[in-house]
């Protein structure tokens, strides 16, 4: 891997913290059907991230790869306004710390990335605090691995309209992905409320 990836790497981490550094207010309040509420959410946010990914990726050609970060933070901030909604749909009293919106953001894509995050309880996973150094080490991890990712969107921009299409759908089923995660962790076990977990 060139000088160059690792300067996409590091501007993919370094967009990564400041994502997760400013996590955005909710719109929603809790809700008796939370499963339900969650679904619409996230019916409106992948069609907003389709739609965002897919305008932005016409432009073709040098100019494309242009367009290639401004299109992924649009998307992530969608996602990350979805992971907000969700977690006050299921009654969480505080919003979405840190650790818990790279959790979300980013577990399907690079599961290994977010290890650093997670604290073992019995016999399951919980997001827990973790220091600054962690947060950027979990953030060059994603970067990397999301830069193979990057260099195929590139790729694409030289299809107008068909590379176009392609990105919507990648973006549509990401942040159908996003929510299914921030479902799982906010909803928690059976008995036990997002509250719970989360500082006081």
């Amino acid at each position: 891997m060139g000088e160059g990836s690792f300067s996409v790497s590091d501007k993919l981490a370094d967009a990564i913290l400041n994502l997760v550094a400013q996590v955005p207010p909710t719109r929603e309040e809790a809700s008796d059907a939370p499963r339900a509420a969650a679904g619409r959410v996230m019916r409106v946010a992948s069609t907003k991230a389709a739609l965002a990914a897919g305008g932005l990726a016409l432009p073709t050609g040098p100019a494309g790869w242009l367009t290639i970060l401004p299109e992924l933070l649009a998307v992530w901030r969608i996602q990350a306004q979805m992971v907000s909604d969700i977690a006050a749909l299921y009654g969480a009293r505080h919003a979405p710390t840190r650790e818990q919106m790279l959790y979300c953001l980013f577990r399907h894509a690079a599961a290994q990335a977010v290890r650093d995050v997670l604290a073992r309880a019995t016999d399951r996973w919980l997001v827990q605090e973790a220091s600054g150094a962690v947060l950027r080490r979990a953030a060059q991890a994603i970067g990397l691995k999301l830069t193979q990712k990057v260099a195929r969107r590139g790729a694409s921009r030289w299809m107008p309209l068909v590379g176009a299409a392609g990105v919507g759908v990648y973006a549509w089923l990401d942040t159908r992905q996003v929510a299914r995660t921030a479902i799982s962790l906010f909803q928690g076990p059976a008995g036990e409320t997002p509250a719970a977990r989360q500082p006081s």
